[in-house]
């Protein structure tokens, strides 16, 4: 039997079935957790609803939009700057979160009035921005306020205003994947099509399933750049609003994100004929042929191979630097969606940990077999754990570090095990060769801490030691390490900037200012 049985949970049988241990001679029907479920009655799940999905992980992204939720405002507050969804604009999307505040009374006697004011006053308040996304909440669908008519009312009265409605009130599926399938069609169904772009390219994608985290979105569009690829729209980091209402003139959508955004895509190959092509910006190896991919499509597979050779030139001399010092480094990847397959196998090739468990809180069947398929024997697979469910495993397994969010991540720091939060990044970004070598130095920075030889200390009885002398990571890392790697003069640790995106945003200006082909951002 397969199947994990935690203590903390023999009283609820039913989350027998979503938790199981890979091993020798298993294939993926004996080995496969139950997942992508309601949560099990009295587990208290650590899960996004539907609408979190919606607005907090692909529409906020959006940065030339007043995002509004039409709610409580706690409901936009939890949504609220808990993931660094940069822009190059200014970070409106950051700055300010909306909500049109609804109290008991409303519930009552309806909220429609008060829902067009609080859009009439955002518009208001911010003239220069004309776009605004309405976000549904369980209070105002359970009413059934007609968010569309009030959305259209305010059009009326002010014709140079777009507003887009997402019906995706916390209710609407098992967890935030639910969300994510709702905002994907909606948007294709209201607002693909409706604006014709400029075309500046033979070759012209949407980058699909990118949310710009600390960056991401700015260091692929480089790449992009570089092999002469326009890039029509991104869905949705450091995205526009009119660009991706133009998502219906590309040549291919570029999917990053299965798990958030294949549904516009499949849409979009249904409807206008795009094609899809899933790639990987997450690892060398993964990255190199993702771009090579994308190059053979279009038939520019040399710019491709120029990048792949320059880069790897640049930054594999110092990942080989950080696998040397990681090797043996126990894992635990509990991420969110597709990072539980993105990343299963290429950290243990590329940067040397073992990942000994996998988990998701809203993942699919699909995420669960792909992850599972590329762990090792003995790996632990739970999907939807709770918290009690969390420490038991980090009991269990010893882990020297969590690859997580910050939920589970500030938990696991109070029984001394580090984390590096994969969901708003610690020190990003991790896309492309450089972000590569960036994740492996959090890394080795995280488990080569010396502060974990003090933090068993209780400084109100524990006696201090004062006969130690000053520790760095480098000493902790290298003490048991053949001298010959050690002293390896090919090697060398990170020597990038602390912040590479000034740095991507001023290449991209000077070529502009040479009048070379820049895609828009």
């Amino acid at each position: 039997m397969p199947y994990h049985e935690f203590e903390c949970s023999k009283c609820i049988p039913e989350r027998l079935r979503h938790a199981v241990r890979k091993t020798e001679g298993e294939d993926l029907t004996s080995a496969l957790p139950l997942g992508y479920l309601n949560t099990v009655p009295g587990s208290i799940s650590e899960r996004g609803c539907a609408y979190c999905g919606a607005k907090h992980v692909i529409g906020t992204p959006m940065k030339d939009v007043i995002h509004l939720s039409h709610g409580p405002v706690g409901c936009t507050y939890d949504t609220w700057q808990t993931k660094r969804y940069i822009s190059d604009d200014g970070n409106f999307q950051l700055k300010y979160t909306f909500a049109s505040d609804v109290k008991e009374a409303h519930i009552i006697f309806g909220a429609e009035g008060l829902l067009k004011q609080n859009i009439l006053d955002a518009f208001a308040a911010f003239p220069h921005i004309k776009r605004l996304t309405v976000y549904q909440t369980c209070g105002t669908a359970l009413i059934g306020d007609d968010i569309e008519a009030v959305a259209q009312e305010v059009m009326d009265e002010l014709p140079d205003v777009d507003i887009f409605v997402c019906n995706s009130p916390g209710f609407a599926g098992p967890s935030q994947s639910g969300g994510h399938h709702k905002i994907n069609i909606a948007w294709i169904n209201q607002k693909v099509g409706t604006v014709e772009p400029e075309i500046t390219s033979d070759h012209v994608i949407n980058y699909v399933g990118e949310y710009n985290i600390q960056g991401d979105q700015e260091v692929m569009l480089d790449f992009f750049d570089r092999m002469g690829i326009q890039v029509l729209s991104t869905f949705t980091g450091n995205g526009r609003y009119d660009d991706l209402r133009a998502m219906h003139r590309a040549h291919l959508n570029v999917l990053e994100c299965a798990r958030s955004a294949e549904y516009i895509c499949n849409e979009l190959r249904v409807r206008y004929g795009i094609p899809r092509l899933d790639i990987d910006g997450f690892g060398f190896e993964p990255l190199g042929s993702s771009l090579r991919k994308i190059g053979m499509f279009f038939g520019i597979e040399d710019s491709a191979e120029k990048i792949i050779e320059e880069e790897t030139a640049r930054w594999k001399p110092e990942l080989e630097w950080y696998r040397e010092r990681l090797r043996g480094t126990r894992v635990c990847l509990w991420p969110g969606g597709s990072k539980l397959w993105h990343w299963a196998n290429v950290i243990q090739e590329e940067i040397g940990v073992d990942v000994v468990s996998v988990y998701t809180k809203f993942g699919h069947q699909g995420d669960m077999e792909k992850g599972i398929a590329r762990c090792g024997n003995g790996a632990l697979a739970i999907d939807d754990p709770n918290e009690l469910e969390g420490l038991e495993a980090l009991e269990m397994l010893r882990p020297h570090l969590i690859l997580t969010g910050k939920r589970p991540g500030e938990v696991a720091k109070k029984v001394r095990v580090p984390y590096l939060n994969v969901h708003g990044y610690h020190n990003g970004p991790y896309k492309g060769f450089e972000g590569w070598v960036r994740l492996a130095r959090d890394i080795y920075n995280a488990v080569h801490s010396p502060i974990h030889s003090l933090s068993a200390l209780d400084i109100s009885k524990d006696e201090i030691p004062t006969d130690r002398g000053f520790v760095t990571r480098r000493m902790l890392s290298d003490r048991d390490l053949d001298p010959q790697i050690a002293n390896r003069a090919d090697l060398r640790p990170y020597s990038g900037r602390f912040d590479i995106i000034p740095e991507i945003r001023a290449r991209r200006a000077e070529r502009v200012a040479n009048g070379e082909f820049v895609s828009a951002p």
